[in-house]
């Protein structure tokens, strides 16, 4: 399946910035099952410095800003071939070693909730492909898909105790405890087209797990699927710090800050 995506992030600022700068992890790449067969990135209101591989082999554009207007705004577009591989990314590759993906994080620590979803789960399957399933689908039925219920800094274990939240939560609690059954496991954030929608408000994001024999497999439990042909890869790392779609920091009294988000995802 090929995919045409344009996602437009334009910032607001009520009066000019003294300076910024901020990492992009805006570029796809080709990987197992997805061929980018173009991409371009503008940046308005800003300077692109440099651009390189951070540690999980994600493409980072560094741009700066300074206090010349009131409004940024980044355009990432192009068209990618998707296979479906019924979830399967493949063995790992890049700098991190396999182990990385064990380790706990602020947002994916595992404590008292975690280990209650968990409780009898090794008891109804002992294979490993059917257990992440099944932890998949224990995940949305205790979290509700609801905008608004947390934010970017909302942790798993205070999801769980919400109950409520939206794909990136439902990441967290499964590389939570699939990292507390022993997997290695990994944020992606990418995109996913939405038959009968073309525009949406946001990127998506799921989980890739590690199996043996397997190597990474995708799990969305927001939509309680594998990733298909509807899905293209962006950026991975330990949780969504690692792999936002757009971080940095900014310097300076400039007032009230919007931002407004338009993403189209179309075959």
């Amino acid at each position: 399946m090929r995919l045409r995506i344009r996602h437009v992030t334009r910032y607001t600022y009520e009066r000019p910035l003294s300076y910024g700068l901020q990492e992009l992890r805006l570029t796809p790449k080709s990987r197992p099952g997805q061929q980018v067969l173009d991409w371009r990135m503008t940046v308005e209101g800003g300077k692109v410095e440099a651009w390189f591989d951070d540690q999980h082999m994600n493409r980072v554009t560094l741009i700066s800003f300074t206090g010349a207007g009131h409004e940024i705004v980044i355009t990432a577009q192009g068209e990618v071939e998707i296979a479906d591989t019924h979830g399967i990314f493949g063995q790992h590759q890049g700098f991190a070693p396999l182990w990385l993906f064990e380790r706990q994080t602020e947002l994916t620590r595992a404590g008292p909730m975690v280990r209650r979803l968990l409780r009898g789960l090794g008891a109804e399957t002992g294979d490993s492909l059917a257990r992440l399933h099944a932890l998949s689908a224990r995940i949305g039925e205790a979290v509700t898909y609801r905008v608004g219920a947390t934010d970017a800094a909302t942790a798993a274990e205070a999801v769980l105790e919400r109950g409520a939240g939206v794909c990136q939560d439902h990441t967290h609690v499964f590389l939570a405890a699939a990292r507390l059954l022993g997997f290695p496991a990994r944020y992606v954030s990418g995109y996913l087209m939405i038959e009968g929608r073309e525009d949406q408000e946001a990127s998506h994001a799921w989980a890739e797990a590690h199996v043996n024999g397997l190597g990474w497999v995708g799990f969305d439990v927001a939509n309680g699927i594998s990733p298909d042909a509807r899905y293209v890869r962006v950026a991975t790392g330990l949780d969504y710090r690692e792999a936002a779609p757009v971080s940095g920091l900014r310097f300076g009294d400039h007032g009230r800050e919007t931002l407004a988000v338009q993403i189209q995802v179309q075959q």
